[in-house]
Order: C-alpha cells, then structure tokens, then sequence
C-alpha cells in the first residue's frame, strides 16, 4: 500500500488541531487555570479559594481545587434541559451595585457563559449566582459591580464533565 506524504501531513497537523484534540468532557484539554489570590472584597481577610479585589471578590469557596469544577453522578450543581451545567459561585460585593457577570469558552467554539442571581441580598455583601457552561472545557469568567469597570476581575476554570454529571435537572429562570 502506498501512502502519500502529504496527506500524513494533513493527517498531523489535523490531528494537532486543538478543536481535533478536545474531549468533549473537558477532561483532556490544556488548561491555565487561575491561582486564587485570597482576598476578598471590602475586608481584609485572607481566604484560601478567593480570588478578586477590594471591590469584588469570588468566594471565600468560589475557585474550586486545581481550578476545576468537576460536574459528576451524586456530585455539586446540575444540568439544564438543554445540556447547560450549573454550578453556585458565591461573590462578595464591597462596593454598592448589581453583579454583572460574562465568559467564553478559550479552548473552542461555545455558545457563552450564562448566569443567573437572586435579589434579596441588599445592594453590597454577599451575592450568590450560579454559572451556567454551555459545554465542558476552558473558561474565562470575567465580573464587575454595576458598571464599574475598576471592580473587574477575570479568572479561568476548567469544566468538567464525568459520565452523564450530576443527577439534579432543573429548569432555567430568566436569564
């Protein structure tokens, strides 16, 4: 049988493709996580998964173990009818205003970052939300106060997902 190079050419450079590499799961593909930095908004304690500023923070148990939210069978969040996976991240506000929320997937195509949050927890403090990833993978989560663009703060997560993911099934709210 003879082989032509430049389709084992092809066939390389294909295969070396990160869209060609990625499994679906989320479990294989390259991803540079954030290091929390321990702070947390509007206070000077030092939490061990914060991340964030002055003004905004994630947590204090907001940046999971190695950087990856592991959705599984008995597990953390849940899945939306159309394949979303929903996990709670807990936000600290030390300036006054809604919580803005966005993200994209970094190591291929994917509908963006969704999130939902609940009123009733006052204009500054404490702000829980879920994140809803369209697909496992690499994601950059980018957040701000209002409009305040010096409370900014952008981390990456790893999403995965194992087997068929966590058991809870849920309908969407309005975002």
């Amino acid at each position: 049988m003879r082989t032509s190079f430049p389709l084992i050419g092809l066939l390389l450079v294909a295969a070396s493709s990160p869209q060609m590499r990625a499994d679906p799961s989320g479990s294989d593909a390259a991803c540079d996580v954030t290091v929390p930095n321990g702070i947390v908004a509007g206070a000077l304690k030092q939490k061990r998964w914060s991340h964030g500023n002055s003004l905004l923070s994630v947590g204090p148990f907001g940046l999971w173990p190695d950087g990856t939210v592991e959705f599984k069978p008995g597990g953390a969040g849940f899945t939306t009818p159309d394949g979303r996976l929903g996990m709670k991240f807990g936000w600290t506000r030390g300036v006054p205003g809604g919580l803005n929320v966005s993200g994209r997937r970094l190591d291929a195509v994917a509908p963006p970052l969704t999130y939902e949050v609940k009123d009733g927890y006052g204009d500054v403090g404490f702000q829980p939300s879920y994140l809803l990833f369209s697909a496992p993978g690499c994601w950059e989560v980018s957040a701000q106060v209002g409009e305040r663009l010096d409370s900014r703060i952008v981390f990456v997560t790893k999403v995965v997902k194992v087997g068929e993911g966590p058991a809870l099934r849920r309908e969407l709210t309005d975002r």
